[in-house]
């Protein structure tokens, strides 16, 4: 009897199975360059995709690539010139560091704030956590 009630509580507190089943597809860069800048016109798209805030995915992009950017409207503006296959390496490591669980692979993740300044990965789908280096 008090086996059962132990198990109950135990799976009561795991989190909500989420996620539709369907495979994790990694967004593709859509960028263009005029003149002097990049701009990427499905940076909404992505960021939605990722579930993830612009402003994270600026600020990696910001010091990966080492320039200033500017979002406008649904675009991102980098200044300088980079072609859709750099940037989708960025892409591709920022999902890889901020996105994909590192237990069980999936992208059914959130980013929470633990303390003041510290963030971890927290995996809806198996209930992992690990800490995230900002």
């Amino acid at each position: 009897m008090e086996y059962d009630a132990l198990l109950d509580r135990a799976y009561s507190s795991l989190p909500e199975k989420a996620g539709s089943g369907a495979r994790f597809e990694m967004p593709v860069v859509e960028s263009f360059i005029q003149g002097n800048k990049t701009i990427i016109k499905n940076f909404d798209e992505i960021c939605a995709r990722l579930r993830r805030t612009p402003a994270g995915i600026m600020k990696f992009l910001s010091r990966e690539l080492a320039i200033p950017m500017s979002k406008e409207g649904a675009g991102l503006v980098l200044q300088g010139k980079f072609y859709d296959r750099l940037l989708n390496e960025k892409l591709k490591k920022y999902v890889a560091a901020y996105v994909i669980c590192k237990e069980c692979k999936k992208a059914d993740t959130k980013i929470v704030e633990v303390e003041r300044g510290v963030k971890t990965i927290v995996c809806e789908a198996c209930g992992a956590r690990s800490p995230l280096r900002v």
